[in-house]
């Protein structure tokens, strides 16, 4: 059973983004990328332009947040980065309806297809709940010890 809160998703492309929530998404990033995992890297790195944003808002205030790209621009597949929740609403499953919806936006835009991400190792199994496979691609991002996952729509089942 879910805690999270219900929210509002959009998907918007760079262009289509308030200031405000331009503001916001940047401001949950570095709190969490670079302050709360003291980690000293460049967040803004010219990718935001490109991407599709996926905001999950609830009384106004944005609580989760990812950014989805077309095949060939992070990875030769579609791929999902920067997933990102609110901290004070760890272990309400939040995370994991920001994956599923996550999924359904790139199968929504790209069409079913695979799904390649850059993730921290430590959230492995959290990957691996959604169907994301390893890769034994493992590398080191800014300090920070990374895999290769994949999702595969035919091991992973439809999209709900």
């Amino acid at each position: 059973m879910s805690l999270a809160p219900a929210l509002d998703w959009q998907l918007l492309p760079f262009d289509a983004l308030s200031t405000r929530q331009l503001h916001e998404l940047l401001q949950l990033r570095s709190a969490v990328f670079v302050v709360e995992q003291a980690c000293a890297f460049q967040d803004i790195d010219g990718a935001d332009p490109q991407a599709l944003h996926l905001l999950g808002t609830h009384a106004g205030q944005l609580l989760a947040y990812a950014r989805c790209f077309a095949p060939g621009i992070k990875f030769a597949e579609v791929s999902i980065g920067r997933v990102v929740t609110d901290p004070a609403q760890r272990g309400t499953g939040l995370g994991h309806a920001l994956i599923r919806r996550a999924l359904q936006a790139v199968a929504q835009q790209w069409g079913q297809q695979a799904v390649r991400i850059g993730a921290q190792a430590r959230l492995e199994r959290f990957y691996a709940s959604h169907g994301f496979v390893d890769e034994n691609r493992p590398y080191v991002e800014d300090g920070i010890d990374h895999l290769e996952m994949v999702w595969y729509p035919i091991h992973s089942g439809a999209i709900a």
